[in-house]
């Protein structure tokens, strides 16, 4: 029988697990606290980074639905739960691991989807979702105004044409 506060610790990862977009599963060993701190402050305000125990949060994540990360539960285990943009927090987890060697990054989940620990350091290289829509938005701008000049410019060509036609025509007529 399951003693109630490892139920309500489990009960309590797996709403972390479900409320969440990613996770991202570390190893911390050799940090400090004053490490552990900053690194929370380096993933940004829409992740929870959070010391866990393997079995409960392996136990958490299988009722999550999550069952692909069951070989990364080993060793001291840290979980990145990332509500937000998951590349921000990403690559706060690459930067401080650049500084921190002791920080090693197993892998994690990405809607549904298991991630390897390159895929993660792949997801930190990508721009943050803001940068990506305003490139976006930036290139259907260009197509607009493409399209615009396109437009105005069979009016006008026809304009130039017809004006063309009718000092033709006024010099055929003068001279005759």
């Amino acid at each position: 029988m399951a003693r109630p506060d490892k139920a309500a610790a489990v009960a309590e990862l797996v709403d972390a697990f479900r409320s969440s977009n990613a996770a991202v599963l570390t190893e911390y060993r050799g940090l400090t606290v004053a490490q552990l701190k900053q690194l929370r402050r380096s993933l940004g305000e829409n992740a929870q980074y959070a010391v866990v125990k393997n079995t409960l949060t392996k136990i958490a994540a299988n009722e999550a639905g999550i069952s692909s990360l069951d070989d990364l539960f080993n060793g001291p285990t840290a979980v990145a739960f990332v509500t937000g943009d998951p590349v921000e927090s990403a690559k706060g987890l690459r930067d401080f691991a650049k500084e921190n060697p002791n920080l090693v990054i197993k892998g994690g989940v990405l809607d549904g989807k298991a991630l390897s620990a390159d895929e993660i350091k792949k997801l930190a290289d990508l721009e943050s979702r803001e940068v990506l829509l305003s490139k976006l938005a930036g290139a259907f701008k260009g197509k607009q105004s493409q399209a615009a000049s396109l437009f105005q410019a069979l009016p006008s060509k026809f304009v130039r044409t017809v004006d063309a036609l009718r000092a033709k025509q006024d010099e055929q007529g003068g001279a005759e």
